[in-house]
């Protein structure tokens, strides 16, 4: 896993060993980073379930002004911990450990984000109430965005009911980024 383009461009980033994060592989990682484009551009950007923290990490040398990273594994903070350090974006970024619901209620308050990226753990079933957190919170900036990855099955008629409409879908071979702003 490396970091594809930008300032830290080619610099290799850790994983987590095993199985327990799931990391975005290169390729859709940048095939999603090319179809948001200029949008990373001084925006400042959530990573939840940030695993390695290689989609944040990704943004800040895209030009990202800030990163916040919300992870509750203790081998994935350290590796965010130690990519940060690597890629020396420490001073942009902050690093949350915990439980996300917590953490989110936690920033309420705090300048709001431009790009949220949402990637949790595939047949959890948290979509909905990260979504109901991140509104109730005032997280997202009223012309930003949530990208938010998931199995291709998943099932997102709830939307429906919340304040939020999908304006694009990437499908892949075996899961998809939903593309959602607030309506």
């Amino acid at each position: 896993m490396r970091v594809i383009a930008g300032s830290k461009r080619r610099l290799q980033l850790q994983t987590v060993p095993g199985m327990t994060t799931r990391p975005t592989t290169d390729r859709i990682k940048e095939t999603l980073f090319n179809m948001i484009g200029n949008d990373v551009y001084h925006c400042r950007f959530l990573d939840l379930f940030a695993g390695s923290g290689q989609m944040g990490i990704e943004a800040l040398s895209r030009g990202a002004s800030y990163a916040c990273f919300v992870e509750k594994d203790k081998r994935a903070l350290a590796c965010i911990r130690k990519n940060l350090a690597h890629t020396d974006f420490t001073n942009e970024s902050d690093v949350m450990p915990g439980d996300v619901l917590i953490c989110l209620r936690g920033i309420e308050g705090a300048e709001a984000f431009d790009i949220i990226f949402i990637d949790p753990p595939y047949q959890l079933g948290v979509e909905r109430q990260v979504l109901e957190a991140i509104n109730q919170y005032g997280l997202l900036h009223e012309d930003g965005y949530i990208i938010l990855e998931a199995a291709l099955e998943t099932d997102f008629s709830f939307l429906e009911q919340m304040p939020y409409e999908i304006i694009k879908e990437k499908c892949y071979k075996t899961n998809k980024h939903l593309f959602i702003t607030k309506q």
